[in-house]
């Protein structure tokens, strides 16, 4: 475990890396052994492929809290999982109640819907990123609402938000709970069922340890969107989508290399995640107590005794976020991320839409020396 020589990784809310063994073999394994195309044949590659499948979507269920393996559905990735919630479901007339710190993968596919006559309110969050549920609650009561979208945890200021009670207040109007999970699964427990939340999406390459170009998908029984494509898969005499899950929403060819590697991140999760979530929560903690010691430097989110996924966002009063993030990667070897990651928002809201910030996301891997590098070099870059 630990970084490539000369790499020190602080980028795991962009992609997870390095990947852990198990998932470079699970994946070089679904190509080796489970070559055939899962569910269009019953020659023994073709059964292993689907018994890869139904081994990750019963793993991920499991992690996630889904009792019935068959609401997960397996998409390219948070953001297909999003796009196909709101466009899905979402029609002209509608209201939406959307928290004021959420990704482009909310923001622009709802916005597209704005264009078709879907109507959009925003509830702000503050200056740590947190939404205040009662604000939440009037915008809901305010007119009739169909959907509150809010993310978990947020890529920016690491703020958790309180999804149980937001899933309370949308059903208490009528209304559907979705919740982009991208930042949260696989650095914090979740429990689909116990967050009583209608759609869940997560990101495979994120927290949850596996490639890039795999996501999931939770649909709560009840709840049904339109499929967004139609296609291969289930009987093959009908000429309308299936009707049942997850063949519905699962048309065409799957990506079983990328499944098995989700799968794997899911079992090792499932076997040590208290652990490596105990380790990230230590380091994070670490981290940005050093931080907050650096003359000019502004760590943006919620205070160090205050819960929160393994990220550190800062601003320096003098130095770019741009700058600070060349100078780490070139001269000290330190992976960051700089800008507005996504999420200009939450930018607005913790006041650094102008300068962005750089942020420090840990994730599996990393190690304590991996955070004295980080602190050591960023003294001496704000000196």
């Amino acid at each position: 475990m630990g970084e490539s020589p000369g790499v020190i990784y602080f980028d795991h809310a962009a992609t997870s890396w390095p990947k852990p063994p198990g998932v470079v073999e699970a994946m070089v394994s679904a190509m080796d052994s489970a070559g055939g195309n899962p569910d269009r044949g019953s020659h023994a590659l073709a059964l292993a492929a689907g018994r890869t499948i139904a081994h990750a979507r019963s793993e991920v269920a499991r992690l996630l809290g889904v009792s019935d393996a068959r609401d997960l559905v397996f998409t390219s990735g948070c953001t297909e999982a999003l796009n196909l919630v709101l466009k899905g479901s979402l029609k002209r007339g509608d209201r939406v109640v959307i928290v004021s710190a959420e990704h482009n993968a909310v923001v622009r596919p709802l916005y597209t819907l704005v264009t078709r006559g879907v109507k959009v309110a925003r509830v702000p969050v503050d200056a740590e990123g947190h939404v205040d549920i009662e604000d939440v609650e009037r915008a809901v009561a305010a007119a009739p609402t169909r959907m509150v979208i809010c993310q978990h945890a947020s890529n920016v200021t690491g703020a958790i938000q309180a999804i149980a009670d937001l899933a309370d207040v949308a059903h208490e109007h009528g209304a559907v709970m979705v919740v982009d999970g991208a930042q949260a699964a696989g650095h914090l427990p979740v429990d689909c069922a116990s967050l009583g939340v209608d759609a869940y999406a997560v990101a495979g390459h994120k927290g949850l340890l596996g490639p890039q170009g795999i996501g999931a998908l939770y649909l709560a029984p009840d709840f049904q969107p339109t499929e967004s494509l139609q296609g291969g898969g289930g009987s093959s005499i009908e000429v309308t989508q299936p009707a049942d899950r997850p063949d519905r929403y699962e048309a065409g060819t799957p990506n079983t290399p990328g499944i098995a590697g989700l799968g794997a991140g899911a079992t090792l999760l499932l076997a040590e995640g208290q652990a490596l979530m105990a380790r990230e929560r230590e380091l994070t903690r670490r981290l940005h107590e050093g931080l907050l010691e650096i003359p000019g430097l502004r760590v943006l989110g919620p205070a160090p005794d205050v819960p929160r996924v393994p990220v550190l966002s800062v601003a320096h009063e003098r130095t770019s976020s741009d700058e600070i993030a060349y100078v780490l990667d070139k001269r000290y070897g330190i992976a960051v991320r700089a800008g507005l990651h996504c999420s200009p928002w939450t930018h607005a809201a913790v006041g650094t839409l102008e300068s962005g910030a750089v942020r420090f996301s840990l994730g599996w891997g990393l190690e304590d020396g991996s955070v004295d590098s980080a602190l050591e070099a960023m003294h001496e870059i704000c000196r």
